[in-house]
């Protein structure tokens, strides 16, 4: 699974879009419901990024791209988020995400995304 994407968002209608829309861009997904799941998967399968939802229940995006980047380094870290996100709370902490998506994003926007971080 060398080209696959690791897509953690609670909302599974916005999991599926994403990951039909990486389709488009010949990439594999595997979707995670939350940030406990997503480790697991991190855990099991070799994945070129990761793109995580903001707000989730019992762990943010911004917690999990702190446990991501402490076990994975090198691996892109993507956040997400339908919510206005002031600069400094994605900034705040000591682990900066590679990139950001804001929703409503576009194809474009993905393959923006994709060119720029693989």
């Amino acid at each position: 699974m060398a080209k696959a994407i690791l897509i953690v968002d609670d909302n599974p209608n916005m999991s599926t879009l994403l990951a039909e829309m990486l389709e488009v861009f010949d990439y594999e997904s595997v979707r995670a419901a939350d940030g406990a799941q997503a480790l697991e998967e991190l855990d099991k399968g070799k994945f070129s990024m990761v793109i995580t939802d903001m707000r989730m229940p019992n762990m943010t995006g911004l917690e999990l791209l702190e446990k991501v980047k402490q076990k994975y380094p090198k691996l892109p870290v993507v956040l997400i988020s339908g919510y206005s996100v002031d600069g400094d709370v994605v900034d705040n902490g000591s682990v900066k995400p590679d990139g950001f998506l804001a929703k409503p994003f576009m194809m474009s926007d993905i393959e923006k995304l994709l060119n720029s971080l693989l």
